[in-house]
């Protein structure tokens, strides 16, 4: 029996574990570890605040996302010995593997900023969406805002889903517009980019929405510390955001154990071969979603794009058979911007996010780059969709490379 171990069940691990479990050949066996049987939906986070979903929408037991020839096992990860090929987990337990595919993802660690980690500031006026606990707190702190100055605060990229600050913005206008206290909330949306998003003809249009909506940008604000007692953000250069309310994007790290294990970098991402997926470093390790180096978006869109093209490649490898270099870096997503409306982007490592028209069979086109209805309903279509067959594993009516069919430059 041989031994393939995915680290990290949540959409990336669990929709691999799936694909793989009936494509492996005979004599192969899957385990997939995870530090706790939550599997959060984490798109719907966004959506916990603002009170349209609650945590029965979001969170299912992990094991039951899995195919029921997977093996799961509870555990939290202590290290991984690459030349024994033995994963380490904290209560003794060892896991052997013939093969390794880390999707342990990124999470939030406040610590990285100055100030940024003390309780009496995360208790009183600082809140987070990016963690169950955060975005349930953060609900019951907008339900008794009164006003003031509300500051959506990136420290530093790169981030979980990249648009997702801004959709909180964007949906805090709403929110407030439909309490008619919209005009005693003055929104700031403070990042690190030069501007809303980092392709320039993404970046010109969500500005513009920005500043219809009267969201003031303070961009290209590097944070040096955050000051809890006077409730100011300092950047460096003397800068300096003061607020009423802090919705922070705390700085994102890999997995303490792919650093210390030598697999990450100095962040705990691991380097990633950007077209066939697997270890620069090790050619039985696998990368897939949140978890690499890559510089695409860390979404679960480009993880299941990700997964159309590590499937081959994984059952290649088995077969002695050179990698194929398919993965393009391929994202797409849609921005809530409020008011029953969304936009749609697709891009990929080398072509920017463009107008026109995204076809999906079945559904009918979205508009890309425009505000519409349809592109609302699709967001929240995406959720079924996202429990009943993104981390199932099934086929998908998308195509994992971009095309430009439908758009216009």
């Amino acid at each position: 029996m041989k031994d393939l171990v995915i680290l990290g069940g949540g959409t990336a691990g669990s929709m691999m574990a799936n694909k793989l479990v009936r494509a492996l050949p005979e004599g192969w066996r899957i385990t997939v570890v995870d530090k706790d049987d939550l599997h959060v939906y984490q798109p719907g986070l966004l959506f916990l605040p603002f009170g349209q979903y609650d945590r029965r929408d979001i969170v299912k037991k992990r094991g039951r996302q899995l195919d029921p020839d997977v093996r799961y096992v509870v555990g939290t990860i202590d290290r991984v010995d690459v030349d024994a090929k033995v994963v380490a987990l904290a209560g003794g337990e060892q896991l052997s593997w013939d093969l390794l595919i880390v999707a342990t993802g990124t999470d939030i660690d406040p610590a990285q900023t100055e100030g940024l980690t003390d309780p009496a500031l995360w208790q009183q006026s600082a809140f987070d969406f990016y963690t169950l606990d955060g975005a349930s707190k953060l609900a019951a702190a907008l339900e008794r805002f009164e006003g003031g100055r509300l500051v959506i605060h990136v420290v530093d990229m790169p981030i979980k889903c990249p648009v997702a600050p801004l959709e909180f913005a964007f949906l805090a206008d709403a929110f407030f517009t439909e309490r008619g206290m919209r005009d005693q909330v003055e929104l700031v949306f403070a990042t690190p980019l030069d501007g809303a998003f980092t392709k320039p003809r993404a970046k010109a249009t969500l500005g513009d929405l920005l500043t219809t909506r009267g969201i003031h940008i303070e961009p290209e604000l590097v944070v040096s510390h955050v000051d809890p007692g006077r409730k100011v953000v300092h950047g460096y250069g003397d800068r300096e955001v003061d607020f009423d309310l802090l919705v922070s994007v705390p700085a994102h790290v890999g997995a303490t154990p792919m650093r210390t294990s030598g697999l990450g970098d100095d962040l705990g991402f691991v380097p990633t071969h950007k077209h066939t997926l697997q270890s620069l470093a090790h050619p039985d390790i696998f990368v897939l979603g949140d978890a690499t180096d890559l510089p695409t978006s860390k979404a679960g869109a480009v993880a299941h794009f990700q997964g159309d093209v590590l499937l081959p490649n994984i059952l290649r490898h088995i077969d002695g058979r050179e990698l194929l270099p398919d993965f393009d870096g391929h994202a797409n997503c849609f921005i809530e911007t409020g008011h029953g409306k969304a936009m749609l982007i697709d891009f990929n490592y080398d072509t920017e996010p463009l107008p026109g028209r995204f076809p999906l069979p079945g559904v009918g086109p979205f508009t890309l780059l425009e505000e519409s209805r349809v592109n609302h309903l699709g967001k929240l279509a995406f959720k079924w969709v996202y429990w009943n067959f993104l981390v199932k594993g099934k086929e998908l009516p998308l195509e994992h490379r971009m095309t430009t069919a439908g758009k216009w430059s």
